[in-house]
């Protein structure tokens, strides 16, 4: 990347649709390299940064947790590499979605349960104020 093409922080932001704060985080946990400076000690990040910011956002809005990510790239340094351990992390992952879904379809079936037997009535009377308050089992 030519120095014309260098990103201040700013353009990097818009141009991944991440917060400056988020990048200067990235930055401080490891996940984004240091980037270089400018005579006036801005920051200036080329297209490895673009690339790496954007596999992170990808990767962040999939849901994978920051270790996952931090592996993923580890693992796509090395090209030659079989995928299988990136395989592994991705079923894990899809196995942690499913859960969750699982999850809030119980949910959902509990609220859509309690908003069933709403009478209508009085506050004093509402089943999902009831429900919501602490139990009085023996």
């Amino acid at each position: 990347m030519s120095l014309e093409n260098l990103l201040n922080i700013g353009a990097l932001a818009r141009a991944t649709g991440t917060k400056v704060e988020t990048i200067r985080w990235y930055e401080r946990v490891g996940l984004l390299p240091a980037p270089a400076r400018s005579a006036g000690n801005y920051r200036t990040y080329g297209e490895a940064h673009l690339g790496r910011l954007s596999f992170i956002r990808r990767a962040r809005d999939l849901g994978f947790s920051l270790d996952q990510i931090r592996t993923l790239l580890d693992l796509a340094e090395d090209r030659e590499r079989s995928c299988d351990a990136v395989d592994v992390i991705a079923s894990e992952h899809l196995e942690d979605v499913d859960r969750k879904i699982a999850d809030l379809q119980a949910l959902r079936r509990e609220l859509d349960s309690l908003i069933g037997q709403c009478r209508h009535g009085k506050v004093a009377e509402c089943r999902i104020i009831e429900a919501l308050g602490p139990s009085t089992g023996a």
